[in-house]
């Protein structure tokens, strides 16, 4: 019996790495951490980027997995929520980019002025339907 549980640790494991690396690779590859680090002028920290976004996202994994008790968790708890929907939002803008679905978007719909406006429009949108969906489930 505990070697059949012994082998399912380790392929849970090695599918969680698995996982996880195509997940940071994917993150790294749509150049959102080599973005930032161009737009805040900060580009000898990339590898600093880089490890911070895997031990974020292994201690995320950590707390889905295991539901510690953290302290001073109604305080930190939307915090991380600001930090992680900022980033994902930057995210999906970098895979937005990278696709030129803007561009794609604006030419065939022959917007010439207020580009700047529809785009803050949307995160805006974006943010509150956020807001809206998280305020209903408390």
């Amino acid at each position: 019996m505990w070697m059949k549980n012994i082998f399912l640790a380790i392929l849970g494991l090695s599918a969680g790495i698995t996982a996880a690396g195509g997940l940071f690779s994917f993150i790294i590859g749509l150049g959102v951490v080599s973005d930032f680090a161009d737009r805040t002028h900060t580009g000898e920290h990339v590898m600093l980027y880089e490890d911070a976004i895997a031990v974020g996202g292994s201690i995320g994994a950590i707390i889905s997995v295991y539901h510690p008790t953290i302290p001073y968790g109604s305080w930190l708890v939307p915090l991380a929520g600001l930090f992680g929907g900022i980033f994902v939002g930057c995210w999906a803008m970098a895979l937005t980019e990278m696709l030129d679905l803007f561009p794609i978007f604006i030419r065939r719909i022959r917007i010439v002025r207020g580009i700047g406006a529809i785009i803050i429009g949307i995160a805006f949108g974006k943010g509150l339907g956020a807001l809206l969906f998280f305020w209903k489930r408390w």
